[in-house]
């Protein structure tokens, strides 16, 4: 396991990026580098949250399986930022997204869909206030 090393004003795009987005979940890449099993997070890029109930092809709970409760990042964003990140010798090192009126650990479905190599920060808003924050 890695340790991830972030400044305070990354947290505060985070945080910004979150509130402003609530009622529905924020989403967003960490941009850095690995050394010595320590992750330096050098920038925080907020995105848009691309999900939707036609691309999840889901029937169920419609607020289960909405903006509010998952989150998706362009594919074509995510290569895009990648390509950029390599022409300034950085790497994503993680992801980001917020728990909205729910706390800040991964949930199932967080789990099942994370990328080992990846940082995932959570953070909770309840009631449009930013709440605690996790990494995992």
């Amino acid at each position: 396991m890695n340790i991830l090393k972030i400044l305070s004003e990354h947290l505060q795009i985070i945080n910004i990026h979150a509130e402003k987005t609530y009622p529905d979940e924020c989403c967003g890449l960490i941009l850095g580098y690995i050394s010595n099993g320590v992750k330096t997070v050098v920038e925080v890029i907020p995105t848009e949250n691309v999900w939707n109930r036609e691309r999840g092809n889901f029937s169920e709970n419609q607020e289960e399986y909405s903006t509010r409760r998952r989150y998706t990042i362009a594919p074509f964003f995510m290569l895009l930022i990648q390509k950029e990140a390599r022409n300034r010798n950085l790497n994503i090192i993680g992801i980001f997204h917020s728990h909205p009126d729910y706390p800040a650990i991964p949930s199932e479905w967080d789990r099942i869909y994370a990328w080992g190599q990846y940082s995932y920060i959570i953070v909770s808003v309840s009631k449009g206030k930013i709440g605690e924050l996790n990494s995992f």
